[in-house]
């Protein structure tokens, strides 16, 4: 079976945690600590990133393979998973890399969400539909 926007996204969003994975590497590194985040603001904050994303990304791929295999609108699909992808690069850059983006995360969460909903909607349409 052939996915290309379900293997789009999941190639986009493996590479964005790629980039969450090295901030928190590089932040720990910088007061040397190997775990937790010992108080600091900046480690904090790209654990948290890079903990949000992989709460996130692994259900909203899934359930975006569903409503592809199922035979979902192409269009639909794809500007919802762009919509996702937006949204987790908006509140990752501006949780782990900016020091007050509050747009950038409440608008990341919001494309998030928003897709979260649109996503659901999609699988339950054409389940019910019995595609």
């Amino acid at each position: 079976m052939f996915l290309p926007i379900t293997a789009l996204l999941a190639c986009g969003l493996s590479a964005l945690l790629l980039i969450l994975s090295q901030r928190v590497i590089q932040q720990r590194r910088r007061v040397g600590a190997s775990l937790g985040d010992g108080g600091d603001q900046w480690r904090s904050r790209a654990i948290r990133a890079h903990a949000n994303l992989t709460e996130y990304a692994p259900l909203f791929v899934i359930l975006l393979g569903l409503a592809e295999a199922m035979g979902g609108n192409t269009l639909v699909l794809s500007l919802t998973a762009f919509a996702f992808g937006l949204g987790r690069l908006m509140h990752g850059y501006a949780l782990a890399f900016s020091a007050g983006s509050p747009m950038g995360r409440s608008g990341g969460m919001l494309l998030t969400l928003g897709t979260f909903v649109i996503i659901i909607a999609c699988v339950s349409f054409l389940v019910v539909a019995g595609r």
